[in-house]
């Protein structure tokens, strides 16, 4: 017996064979995506939804995050990426404690999966505290508190926060849930370390078979002075290094040289494209039709809301689509297909989940969103995965399933209490970090 049947649905995948699939039925069983087919099914169900109107998707994946930066939604608008981190957000980042991260990692997901994602790939410090959340919530996390460090001489990894940070996740909640909470290894960029630290963390990644999260070449100043210090590119630099040696994923790459690029496809390095940050920050626009041409993977993030101001993946599609258009003057860069497949089968390679996410296929975890058609917004759907990508927005999914647990669904949260969360953020975060409340 089927756990729950959808009946009469349009089935959205990023498969260029067979995009769009309408009026199909969908079991669920176990967690797994279980039947699709045109065909009712002689198996019953304990529950039936009817799809008219409606369209599944995969599961959103979000490969580059700092969840716990929701507390600094609109905080810290209209600066430069230098002055942005160094003079407002590691200020207020300094007054952060466990108890913080814990609640703007749950508001953070609470947007997320209200919006259609199922997955994140979050980098953000007191990491045990991301991985109670994720862990809560029911979403699927790749976590690393990414090395900064700064202090060559006093530098020692096993004395490093970071580090104890890491041992703790990996001993504590490391492959939880059968590998839903996942540890990754990390630094935060070139420039904010230097080689010890990342062969260290390089060396970490390899001894215990962890995935490696990092921030490379975001914008022209930091790209061009590696050039300056080194003689040599931020990628080539952590290439040399031994960086890439493990499943990485490299977040922004705006200011990558063709060279860099073919570096990244060499390695299997996913590029973790922030198209609304990388404007909002004015770093660029990365070259992704570049890379996708050159065969680099490249997947889609929202970075913090604090320099995005939204987790909402579908603004992430549009705009990585529109900007290689304008950009190339060639309106069939990075169609709908390829951009909905960068938020998912692109996702689910770089966080190590290929084969269990991306897709809706028997045999798939049945991490779903469910989009309500019958909406002025979307009216009239000429073709559902165009309407998708090119109009949707996260505010239009009516439900999100992560294994076939149902955690959000018009308008309820069936594992997360947002007023519980509330609560916390305007009786203790809010007076912690700004001195205000309400």
């Amino acid at each position: 017996m089927f756990d729950i049947l959808f009946r009469n649905i349009c089935v959205v995948n990023p498969d260029t064979a067979c995009p769009v699939q309408k009026d199909v039925f969908v079991g669920v069983k176990d967690g797994k995506i279980a039947y699709i087919d045109k065909l009712e099914p002689q198996e019953g169900s304990k529950r039936v939804i009817n799809g008219a109107n409606t369209a599944l998707i995969p599961g959103l994946i979000n490969t580059h995050t700092h969840a716990a930066m929701s507390i600094l939604r609109g905080y810290a608008d209209d600066h430069n990426l230098q002055d942005w981190l160094h003079n407002y957000v590691f200020p207020a980042e300094a007054k952060f404690d466990e108890s913080c991260v814990y609640t703007g990692t749950q508001l953070a997901i609470a947007e997320m999966i209200r919006t259609g994602t199922v997955s994140i790939t979050d980098m953000y410090m007191y990491i045990p505290a991301v991985a109670k959340a994720a862990y809560e919530t029911g979403i699927y996390a790749n976590i690393t508190n990414a090395a900064l460090v700064f202090d060559r001489e006093g530098y020692r990894m096993e004395k490093d926060n970071s580090y104890i940070q890491m041992e703790i996740l990996r001993r504590d909640w490391h492959n939880t849930d059968n590998g839903r909470i996942k540890l990754d290894s990390g630094i935060h960029a070139e420039y904010t370390s230097f080689e010890r630290v990342w062969q260290d963390f390089a060396g970490y990644a390899k001894q215990y078979d962890l995935n490696m999260q990092l921030h490379l070449s975001e914008t022209k100043f930091e790209h061009d002075s590696c050039v300056s210090k080194y003689g040599k590119t931020p990628a080539r630099v952590l290439c040399d290094a031994g960086v890439f040696d493990t499943r990485t994923t490299a977040a922004h790459c705006v200011w990558l040289t063709d060279e860099d690029m073919d570096i990244l496809r060499e390695k299997g390095v996913t590029v973790a494209h922030n198209p609304v940050s990388n404007l909002k920050l004015a770093s660029g626009v990365a070259r992704v039709s570049d890379m996708l041409s050159r065969g680099v993977n490249v997947a889609l993030g929202t970075d913090g809301v604090c320099s995005n101001n939204s987790h909402d993946m579908f603004e992430e599609m549009k705009l990585c689509a529109l900007l290689q258009k304008g950009t190339t003057l060639d309106p069939k860069q990075v169609n709908a297909c390829q951009a909905l497949s960068l938020a998912t089968v692109s996702g689910a390679y770089a966080q190590g989940r290929e084969g269990s996410l991306g897709l809706i296929k028997v045999g798939y975890d049945a991490s779903m969103a469910m989009i309500d058609l019958d909406v002025p917004q979307l009216t009239p759907v000429h073709n559902p995965l165009s309407t998708i990508v090119y109009s949707a927005s996260g505010r239009d999914v009516c439900m999100t399933m992560v294994r076939g647990k149902v955690l959000y669904e018009n308008g309820e949260f069936t594992t997360i209490d947002m007023e519980k969360i509330k609560s916390q953020l305007y009786g203790y975060v809010m007076p912690k970090v700004f001195g205000v409340t309400k």
